[in-house]
């Protein structure tokens, strides 16, 4: 099975950063979709079939959270994971998006915490080998 992922993070370089840690896992890929916000990311799931998406908080446009919200209240897209990938340290702002379901990784990380997460989350734990 090709996991289809999105990728999103107004930043380019920690989309690329994100996009070659999942390269370099064992993680069977398709295709990875990037956008630089939640507006962006929207689009984009409106556009493709995603398994997994990535994404960070504080975003222009439309930040993650408020990307996050807008999923959750769409029937259609509602049950895609959801990781956050962000500096954010608000102990308040992780609780609330873990009570919609949003696993969290703190920046910067290791390209084997992208892997372990991603695994979890979609049950590929024997599946995958350790970067």
């Amino acid at each position: 099975m090709a996991l289809n992922i999105l990728v999103v993070d107004d930043s380019s370089v920690t989309r690329k950063m994100i996009i070659k840690a999942l390269g370099l896992s064992d993680l069977p890929l398709g295709e990875v979709f990037e956008a630089a916000s939640g507006f962006e990311g929207l689009t984009v799931l409106y556009e493709h079939w995603v398994d997994l998406i990535l994404a960070d908080l504080n975003m222009p446009e439309m930040n993650g959270e408020e990307m996050i919200e807008r999923i959750r209240k769409n029937p259609a897209l509602a049950d895609i994971p959801i990781v956050v990938v962000s500096t954010e340290g608000s102990k308040t702002r992780i609780e609330r998006l873990e009570e919609m379901g949003v696993r969290f990784i703190h920046k910067p990380f290791p390209p084997e915490q992208i892997q372990s997460v991603v695994s979890d989350i979609l049950g590929l734990q024997n599946e995958t080998s350790n970067v």
